[in-house]
């Protein structure tokens, strides 16, 4: 898939396009909707910077690469999107994913702006090539392990499913909670979700986090919980954030309300944010989530390095630390961050937020990091 420049501001351009690759998951099994948010963002900055003049006259051109949640495709993007002379890379929701292309991009030498993937090693090694908006996993999950304990909940257990992120989340909250009181106790997702609320009654955990794709298994796991007389007080949560798109209203309904979640926005957005949620949400038909925020980001920020120091991308990988952007968030900069193998914004301003059981259409405000 790729879009062209925005025939809007194809008047007020002229000469080649500077190109952008983006990687988007936009097919199962990734997170479509997801995915969806994320390239509004992106391609919604773009025509905004083309509307405006482009980058010295010329136009932004978003080449858009699927992903699909699949991260040897992710890679084998990176080195075609190379190949087409992009500037740089943006994108990527998943952090598995993410990984495997900021590894590849790393490789080719060609800066990558990393919009939504939080896993602490996004690369094995210090790299100078690769810089991220959203927190760091241990960043946002150690805030969420807060929350939880200010809750009163410190018997917690985890449905996980195999994979480095999950595996990656459940190792934070145990080593967080651990010197605090609380214990994780790890459930196999695999289990049948009868067989699940039988082991929660049986271990008497007091919250039950979601660390699980969706809508399966997240959703019929909901259900039964949510039916089970025997958990009527146990908190749901899901800190990967699944409870933030209108699928997840949409599929469990009432269910799915009063179920915690990390949220990337602040508690009320400035006017930059006000404006261009409003777009967002014409382009969408539905309130944005902090993922189409983080994509609009991810433009603002290679628009204004660009602008400084062209289209080189030893010159762009190099202009990491002087950044500085006023994003829909809050002002952007990077820094080296202990932990963190890549250029970090420090930080997005984090929440736990669930979606209120008065009125599951509006998010209510839990903790704040």
């Amino acid at each position: 898939m790729n879009t062209s420049p925005s025939p809007s501001g194809a008047g007020h351009t002229d000469g080649p396009s500077i190109r952008l690759g983006a990687l988007v998951p936009l097919t199962r099994p990734g997170w479509v909707e997801a995915g969806r948010h994320l390239l509004a963002g992106l391609d919604l900055a773009v025509r905004e910077v083309n509307d405006a003049g482009g980058i010295g006259g010329r136009p932004l051109e978003l080449v858009v690469r699927d992903t699909a949640a699949d991260p040897e495709r992710a890679a084998a993007a990176v080195d075609e999107l190379a190949h087409l002379g992009v500037a740089a890379v943006a994108g990527e929701y998943h952090s598995v994913v993410a990984r495997a292309a900021a590894a590849r991009a790393d490789a080719l030498r060609v800066p990558f702006l990393c919009s939504s993937a939080v896993l602490d090693a996004l690369t094995e090694e210090p790299t100078e090539w690769v810089a991220r908006l959203a927190p760091a996993q241990s960043h946002g999950w150690r805030i969420y392990a807060d929350f939880l304990l200010r809750a009163g909940r410190r018997r917690i257990a985890v449905a996980a499913q195999s994979s480095v992120y999950w595996a990656s989340g459940t190792r934070i909250l145990r080593d967080h909670l651990a010197s605090r009181g609380g214990t994780v106790l790890e459930l196999d997702a695999t289990l049948t979700p009868e067989a699940l609320c039988d082991a929660l009654v049986d271990h008497g955990a007091t919250a039950l986090l979601l660390l699980v794709g969706h809508p399966e298994p997240a959703v019929p796991i909901v259900r039964a919980v949510r039916g089970d007389q025997r958990l009527a007080e146990i908190l749901i949560g899901a800190p990967a954030g699944q409870p933030e798109f209108a699928e997840w209203a949409a599929a469990l309904g009432e269910d799915g309300a009063g179920v915690p979640f990390l949220r990337y926005l602040p508690e009320r957005l400035g006017p930059l944010g006000e404006r261009v949620g409003k777009e967002l949400r014409e382009r969408l038909g539905e309130a944005p989530s902090f993922v189409a925020f983080e994509g609009w980001d991810t433009v603002a920020v290679l628009a204004a390095m660009l602008r400084s120091h062209g289209t080189d991308p030893a010159a762009l990988a190099a202009s990491w630390p002087r950044v500085a952007v006023e994003g829909t968030r809050g002002p952007i900069r990077f820094s080296r961050t202990p932990g963190i193998s890549v250029w970090q914004w420090t930080w997005t301003p984090v929440r736990v937020v669930d979606r209120d059981p008065a009125e599951p259409d509006s998010f209510r405000v839990l903790h704040a990091g």
